[in-house]
């Protein structure tokens, strides 16, 4: 993660990030509270008893390092936990605590979400701990979680309560948030479908260590081509985090220009916060100057140099389709007619094909398999336009959302092969 120099005041980035977190129905109207701890030892905290929906930032009160408060409200209830991981921990900036429902599951059934699912949340989530039951608000409570971090830990499971996460600087905190809530999410959707699997050691090194290396150049003054990829990705990306098709600190969306370029997603950017200027224009072995493209774009590449009909691509982790990737379980797509005219038969590709070097990933998608499931990454989605490939994600997320409801009704039952030459035939899919 990266913590760089944080200028927005503590006000705003609290108020902005709750409004986040209560959009993507992360807490509730009356759960959950945000703290940072500025260069002056000042804690800046969310209200008591006002609406987490619709908080200003007027509401955020302000704890000074002398004990007095600042501010219209009383702090939350909750600061004497928050005031506690603080002392324990003086490289600690900023805590989310909230109940999201997935971690919620976990805190009541005396667990934790194992983070090895994905290279990504165990590289985000760091160390995680349970923390023993005691009565919110009380200095008990406090000692109970500020223990846990006190030994290390960054992502720690309230027992009956919820969740609390610590970083370094806000942004890093929200990232190991949102990534400790979806591995918990996506560890509940695979459990109901098959066996989970893991990664071990050096699966994690292997992603762990992949980076790409372009030279930099000043590319030329941008054609309007260019200017219409650059407003549509910056849409469809925002569009995907709210509708938790993508996440903020993982996942590649790209679009391909002429002459054997493309525009890309920059590496560790937020990316609903994500602005047209800050896409990265890619041409052959270049990259636009002052930007670093992301990991993912050596796989784009590859896949648009084998396949001239792609026009964008995007690599994401929408839950349910995610869930299929921590198991073996195939997930078949031919359910309703939607499902099939747009995705065809899904591929299935081998964990860390798409950072392996070698190109192999452009083996896994062609006009006849648009959409791959990457085992233990997400899946991989191609499409003619921005806006195709973007239709592709939510049709192949909700098809797999639909075959995992299904299990908890019956037996799922398929559209057999006469039904499907039949769609072959009516949208002339060869």
């Amino acid at each position: 993660m990266s913590h760089s120099r944080d200028v927005q005041h503590p006000r705003d980035r609290i108020m902005q990030t709750m409004d986040r977190i209560y959009r993507y129905r992360m807490t509730t109207t009356s759960g959950g509270n945000l703290s940072i701890r500025d260069s002056e030892g000042n804690i800046w905290i969310t209200p008591a008893r006002v609406d987490k929906g619709n908080l200003t930032r007027n509401d955020i009160i302000c704890v000074r390092a002398d004990g007095s408060v600042d501010g219209p409200h009383p702090p939350s209830s909750e600061f004497p936990f928050h005031k506690a991981i603080y002392e324990a921990r003086p490289d600690v900036k900023a805590i989310v605590h909230a109940h999201p429902v997935a971690l919620v599951a976990f805190s009541i059934c005396r667990g934790t979400p194992d983070t090895r699912l994905f290279h990504q949340a165990h590289s985000v989530c760091g160390k995680v701990g349970f923390a023993p039951y005691a009565c919110p608000g009380t200095e008990a409570l406090g000692a109970s979680i500020a223990k846990q971090f006190e030994d290390g830990c960054d992502s720690v499971i309230l027992e009956n309560h919820g969740v609390v996460v610590a970083g370094q600087d806000f942004a890093s905190a929200f990232q190991r948030f949102e990534a400790f809530e979806f591995a918990g999410k996506t560890l509940i959707k695979a459990k109901q479908i098959g066996e989970v699997q893991y990664l071990d050691d050096s699966q994690l090194d292997q992603a762990a260590h992949r980076s790409v290396d372009f030279v930099s150049y000043q590319p030329p003054a941008a054609t309007t081509q260019e200017q219409e990829l650059r407003r549509q990705l910056c849409e469809f990306v925002r569009r995907g985090c709210r509708q938790r098709l993508l996440i903020s600190t993982e996942g590649s969306f790209s679009a391909r220009l002429k002459d054997n370029s493309f525009l890309i997603t920059p590496t560790r950017r937020d990316r609903e916060l994500l602005r047209a200027e800050d896409f990265v224009l890619v041409k052959g072995e270049f990259r636009e100057y002052g930007k670093l493209a992301s990991r993912a774009a050596n796989a784009h590449r590859a896949i648009y140099e084998k396949h001239p009909h792609v026009q964008a691509i995007v690599f994401a982790h929408p839950v349910n389709a995610t869930a299929f990737s921590v198991t073996s379980v195939p997930l078949d797509v031919r359910t309703i007619p939607e499902s099939y005219v747009f995705l065809r038969d899904v591929a299935r590709a081998p964990y860390g094909v798409q950072y392996s070097g070698d190109e192999s990933i452009a083996d896994y998608v062609c006009s006849r398999n648009p959409a791959a499931i990457l085992e233990n990454d997400g899946v991989l989605v191609t499409g003619t336009t921005v806006l195709d490939a973007f239709d592709r994600l939510e049709v192949l997320e909700s098809t797999a959302e639909a075959v995992i409801n299904a299990k908890a009704i019956g037996d799922v039952s398929v559209m057999q092969q006469d039904v499907i030459d039949e769609l072959c035939e009516q949208f002339n899919l060869a």
